[in-house]
């Protein structure tokens, strides 16, 4: 097993600097396509022989130093009771939105073993299959309900912080709805086998730094504490947090994921003995060779005061990249670290 992934997660000392990216198993690489074309992408979900196949395509074609379990963070919400379909061109929708008590009622908090299976016998399929560290994950409570709020996508969060600002008791009251379910599939996730696990917050950064810590950060930490008597790393990404970086550290995660908007040599001051994820723009991937590999050893050069370092995307690999670049970018990670 190459346990380099979680060395650095650790902040132990490492031969190399481990790489992975966020969204590694998925629409840019032809392999993933070719399974794609055969099932909707819930059927994908659902079925964990094909989840296991394209979790591995990108430990098999690119090397990668960790994998990640295939799915979503919104198959937590359809267990709760929420109806979600993923339209082609709109991404997720849930038809029945959460906007007062009733709706909230129907939610239930569910057992994650029975009502999302599917995503355990992934995990015990995959830790037979892998050479390499196993990253289980959820999506944080506020990213989550923003989708339950809005109906799905939103440019704005006109609902979202709406039900904030005007009923705050009742947003509360979702988050913890949602908070005690994630805490529940994310222990089910360890207890299958995943050897780390990532809270993904991919609309943190629409909260100003006071409503993050009133209205996101609290839950986040619930969560957090749930997990430390599993002794594996947890990682906490809040995208487009570069404002939010101070509470990301008070989350109480081992690993600060970082997005590309913050120079990671600044974001190491403010993370002291924690370690790092990141923090490449995902289109800096469209770099030619030599270019792409200069940036890399900047970003290598700069990350080597952080107590561990895990070199990864600022945010998902964008569906139209070529695979050769992200497979230059692991190699030329492997080789600048090692020096």
């Amino acid at each position: 097993m190459n346990n380099t992934f979680l060395k650095a997660c650790r902040g132990e000392k490492t031969d190399y600097t481990p790489i992975w990216m966020m969204r590694q198993a998925g629409r840019y690489l032809p392999e993933y396509q070719k399974i794609r074309g055969n099932v909707t992408f819930l059927e994908l979900c659902k079925t964990p022989e094909l989840c296991v196949e394209v979790s591995l395509q990108p430990i098999d074609i690119l090397g990668m130093d960790a994998a990640i379990l295939f799915s979503d963070i919104l198959i937590l919400m359809e267990a709760m009771g929420a109806p979600l379909e993923f339209h082609d061109g709109r991404g997720p929708v849930f038809p029945e939105t959460i906007r007062d008590q009733s709706a909230l009622d129907k939610l239930i908090v569910p057992n994650a073993d029975e009502s999302v299976g599917f995503v355990m016998e992934t995990i015990r399929l995959l830790r037979q299959e892998l050479k390499v560290p196993l990253i289980g994950f959820a999506g944080a409570p506020f990213t989550c309900a923003t989708y339950l709020i809005e109906g799905g996508s939103s440019k704005v969060f006109w609902e979202t912080k709406k039900m904030m600002f005007r009923e705050p008791q009742l947003f509360h009251n979702l988050m913890e709805k949602i908070t005690e379910s994630t805490i529940g599939y994310m222990q089910a996730q360890a207890r299958a086998g995943a050897q780390a696990l990532q809270l993904f917050d991919s609309w943190a950064g629409i909260l100003a730094p006071c409503d993050f810590k009133i209205f996101a950060l609290p839950y986040v930490q619930k969560i957090i504490s749930s997990l430390k008597q599993f002794d594996i790393p947890l990682i906490y990404f809040a995208n487009n947090g570069s404002t939010l970086l101070d509470y990301s550290v008070e989350s109480g995660a081992d690993v600060i994921g970082l997005d590309w908007r913050i120079n990671i040599k600044d974001a190491i001051k403010h993370v002291g003995n924690k370690a790092v994820q990141g923090n490449i723009d995902p289109f800096a991937l469209l770099l030619p060779e030599d270019e792409l590999r200069k940036r890399i050893g900047r970003l290598l050069d700069d990350a080597s005061s952080a107590h561990g370092h895990v070199f990864n995307l600022g945010h998902g690999i964008h569906q139209f990249t070529p695979p050769d670049q992200a497979k230059i970018a692991v190699d030329a990670v492997h080789e600048l670290s090692s020096r």
